[in-house]
């Protein structure tokens, strides 16, 4: 089946599909998203670590993220969409294999200079997750694909809020430079794993040039409204999840709260049973649901942010806030690239990329805005201004509710 020649003329991915994906690949394909994907929110918890090592103010520590989430943005331009180009196995590895040097690199930082250079080239590989969801798409039948993306999915949202736990527990045993050292060696691991598992799937194409590949990814833009919708969408929630999760290590670090980076690490395990718990938000959209779960999960998101606002009070509202944020964050997400990837199957790293743009400028965005609230406003400020945002993406879905969605 030949593709859409605005598309470079791909052969469609589900015509190389030979099987299904097995539940057991599946769950490989979310555990490497997973680890990969932490790798730029570990820091989050260890801002106040690294403002005292390298001298940098609570006011603009936030940067660290904020660079972070800029080269990631970069990475999914530029990468990514080489996952409908080149072979997408040796792409994965590649990027792997180059994270792990990265990885020693921020873990043996002795500046803040080469802390940041570090932290850019850790969000810019830290892409390989959107390239193997891209890969799983292709991998799984029709019938299948939202209950593949919703577990693969899950695999990510569940690593960036592990990942606070991780480094909160190592930091307390070790110090913030385990985190990364030892991030490198899981890594290594995972890289062993798809040297045996990853399929060799060979495509046919035609002759494409990087530019042209680039320049077709704003051109799905152009052409598929649903992607420009549940873009923005991606970019509102996920400034949403990092104003939370960016600012919170800092009013729990201080008094008269002044919990260990174990014990802040461990909130993020709260956020995992609401991430988990969206799960089947994939499933839904596949029956034609994917409006209504969007539309109860953004509720869900505004009324969390009246919980979290009681933190410094009671650490029992924040735990329910932090489960129905992280809740209705998985379930918008996972209906969002369920919908989206099936509109060009021989674009599905593409499609990916552009749409994960979004989600990169809103938590970039996310992160620099809370710690700036944090400084000058406190507390009550961050809860006003992600209060405000979750508002503003309920309104959104609102007003673009009628559209119908293919499934």
């Amino acid at each position: 089946m030949k593709a859409n020649s605005t598309q470079g003329a791909f052969i469609s991915s589900d015509s190389i599909r030979v099987s299904s994906m097995s539940r057991n690949v599946s769950l490989l394909f979310a555990a490497a998203c997973g680890m990969s994907v932490a790798n730029i929110y570990f820091a989050q918890p260890l801002l106040d670590q690294l403002s005292s090592e390298f001298g940098i103010d609570y006011s603009i520590i936030g940067i660290v993220i904020t660079i972070t989430q800029i080269f990631y943005g970069v990475g999914l331009l530029l990468i990514v969409p080489l996952g409908d180009l080149l072979n997408q196995r040796l792409l994965i590895i590649g990027q792997m294999l180059l994270s792990i040097l990265v990885l020693v690199i921020v873990g043996t930082a002795s500046t803040s200079t080469l802390l940041f250079a570090g932290m850019a080239l850790v969000g810019l590989l830290a892409v390989v997750t959107q390239t193997l969801v891209a890969f799983a798409a292709s991998m799984a039948a029709p019938a299948e694909r939202g209950r593949v993306v919703g577990i693969v999915t899950s695999g990510i949202v569940v690593g960036i809020l592990l990942a606070r736990s991780f480094a909160g527990i190592l930091t307390d045993i070790a110090g913030w430079r385990s985190v990364y050292l030892v991030s490198a060696a899981l890594m290594l691991f995972m890289v062993c794993m798809f040297f045996r598992v990853l399929p060799n799937i060979e495509r046919e194409v035609k002759s494409l040039s990087y530019p042209q590949l680039l320049r077709s990814v704003f051109i799905l833009f152009k052409q598929e409204r649903i992607l420009r919708i549940r873009s923005v969408l991606a970019l509102l929630i996920f400034a949403d999840f990092s104003i939370l999760w960016t600012s919170l290590v800092l009013p729990l670090s201080t008094p008269p709260l002044s919990l260990s980076h174990s014990a802040i690490g461990a909130l993020g395990l709260v956020g995992v049973a609401g991430a988990l718990a969206a799960t089947r938000a994939g499933k839904l959209a596949d029956l034609g649901y994917g409006q209504r779960t969007t539309g109860i999960s953004l509720i869900l998101l505004l009324i969390s942010w009246l919980f979290i606002s009681y933190t410094e009070q009671s650490l029992f509202a924040l735990v329910i806030g932090i489960v129905l944020l992280d809740l209705a964050v998985q379930a918008i997400h996972v209906t969002n690239q369920t919908m989206i990837l099936p509109l060009r199957p021989d674009a599905r790293s593409r499609l990916t990329a552009g749409y994960m743009v979004f989600y990169s400028i809103g938590s970039a965005s996310g992160s620099i805005a809370s710690t700036q609230m944090y400084a000058h406003f406190g507390w009550e400020g961050v809860c006003l201004l992600g209060a405000s945002v979750s508002a503003l993406a309920l309104l959104f879905w609102a007003m673009t509710r009628n559209l119908k969605f293919p499934h």
